[in-house]
């Protein structure tokens, strides 16, 4: 797929800006997996330690099971619970740097539609933090630090980010940062 969609776009970059590509390396081994420290202890939302554990540090092509966000209800009232005009921020369950924020240029009520259409959050370009995120060119989505989060799914509409929740699930680093923002 990737040298078609290269043709399609005219360059080397087998993903349309504003994607940002990413090196193998990003993801070769460290201290834990591919990542230099394990999940953080106190997930957001409840999500699952040892599964966020396995799937962000030791692994490359799996995923938590389809449709696992839909039964995490702590996530599921927060963005239900999220007013019109803010959004939430998804954070690296391993190093809590910001990844993702949504909704962006959409309402909470289509992100959620077209994550359970997909089986998982699924992010589009305006939703990404690309000073944090990579795309491989297999189209696998990972952090700049070597977490697994995911792959980039195109669809008609262009790129799409099936994102595994306990991926992001993690806690903000820096005291004060709120995981709930308001849009400019």
């Amino acid at each position: 797929m990737g040298s078609g969609v290269s043709k399609m776009i005219g360059n080397s970059q087998p993903f349309p800006a504003p994607a940002v590509m990413g090196s193998e390396s990003i993801m070769k081994k460290k201290a834990h997996g591919t990542s230099a420290v394990p999940v953080q202890q106190n997930l957001r939302w409840k999500c699952d330690r040892d599964v966020a554990d396995r799937i962000c540090n030791f692994n490359r092509h799996y995923a938590e099971h389809s449709g696992y966000f839909k039964t995490v209800s702590e996530f599921l009232s927060e963005a239900d619970g999220t007013p019109e005009g803010s959004e939430i921020t998804f954070y690296d369950s391993n190093t809590g740097k910001p990844l993702f924020m949504a909704p962006r240029n959409r309402t909470m009520e289509e992100f959620l539609k077209e994550s359970r259409a997909h089986g998982w959050p699924s992010f589009r370009d305006d939703e990404v933090n690309w000073e944090y995120v990579r795309v491989l060119m297999n189209g696998e989505t990972v952090s700049v630090d070597g977490t697994h989060l995911g792959h980039n799914l195109p669809d008609r509409k262009g790129s799409r980010y099936c994102i595994n929740l306990v991926c992001v699930a993690g806690r903000p680093v820096e005291e004060g940062v709120s995981e709930r923002t308001e849009r400019n």
